[in-house]
């Protein structure tokens, strides 16, 4: 059994590979531009989905990357921030879920630089683009688990202000029976909400809900895209997913980012292995890198 150590990506904050094309010109960036209309859907309702961010081709190369890392004895887990094999616990409803695959494989790495994915942040962001965290969830087929209700930031408020944002990214079509994810439009206006667990029950976050809120929860808004679609939400955003009894598994990448000019607000580590930013001071250096810093009067 392989005991080798991995190349720690995170040292490069650059694509290390040819599988993203960074575009070149202001008319190759407006491909990849919101409309105004996207943008208010997004401000307005908290959510914007059936972002296209991946090829065909680049969905099939970082599924490849993902098998690697399911495999628990992989070279590099000693660089994951979490890693679990089933967050659930539960054998018969499996959650698969983890923190820092950005470190581990290039393509993963240099999804941070799909233009269609820092283009869209910058937009909905109103600014210079940088890396927070990423995230894998993978529900397999027929006995995959649930994403408990929850709203983003309440596991972030070590870092302010919340200039932050979250893109998921499928890498299968994502259904309401394969557990695709579900959203409450408005509350992203909600305070925020204490913690009640991400892997388990969906009915936990009721005890911190009023009734109004517990009402409209019970309305959400499936989310359902082809393999290689985003959807783009608030870190307020209220969201879950159900549970997948289908025959196919239901695959996912989340890129995490924040405005440029985010600092920390702890002293202590802000992910696991990671060297503390004292409270108070920018976030950044070889764990924050700067994604995307539109021009004035430009985009690249």
């Amino acid at each position: 059994m392989s005991t080798a150590t991995a190349f720690d990506y995170s040292t490069r904050h650059e694509p290390v590979s040819d599988l993203f094309r960074w575009p070149r010109t202001e008319q190759e960036w407006d491909q990849y531009r919101l409309s105004p209309e996207q943008v208010a859907f997004f401000h307005t309702n908290g959510y914007l989905p059936k972002i296209r961010i991946l090829t065909s081709e680049q969905v099939e190369f970082l599924r490849s990357e993902l098998a690697e890392l399911m495999q628990p004895e992989h070279p590099g887990r000693e660089l994951w921030y979490e890693y679990h094999s089933n967050e659930s616990g539960d054998p018969n409803n499996v959650l698969f879920h983890a923190l820092g695959a950005w470190r581990l494989r290039p393509g993963l790495h240099d999804i941070l630089w799909s233009p269609a994915f820092v283009m869209a942040a910058s937009q909905l962001l109103g600014g210079s683009v940088r890396f927070w965290h990423d995230q894998l969830f993978c529900k397999p087929a027929r006995h995959g688990g649930v994403v408990a209700w929850h709203q983003d930031y309440s596991y972030w408020t070590r870092t302010k202000p919340m200039n932050h944002l979250t893109c998921w990214i499928g890498l299968d079509k994502s259904t309401v029976d394969n557990g695709c994810v579900q959203y409450v439009p408005g509350s992203q206006n909600w305070d925020l909400l204490p913690i009640t667990g991400l892997a388990g029950d969906m009915a936990a976050i009721r005890k911190v809900l009023n009734d109004e809120q517990w009402a409209q929860l019970q309305n959400p808004v499936p989310c359902e895209m082809d393999a290689g679609e985003g959807v783009f939400h608030h870190p307020l955003m209220v969201h879950g997913s159900q549970a997948n009894r289908t025959d196919i598994p239901r695959r996912a990448i989340v890129l995490n980012a924040f405005r440029d000019g985010t600092i920390s607000d702890s002293d202590e580590p802000l992910l696991a292995g990671v060297p503390p930013i004292p409270r108070s001071q920018k976030m950044q250096g070889q764990f924050f890198p700067l994604l995307f810093e539109p021009k004035p009067g430009g985009s690249c």
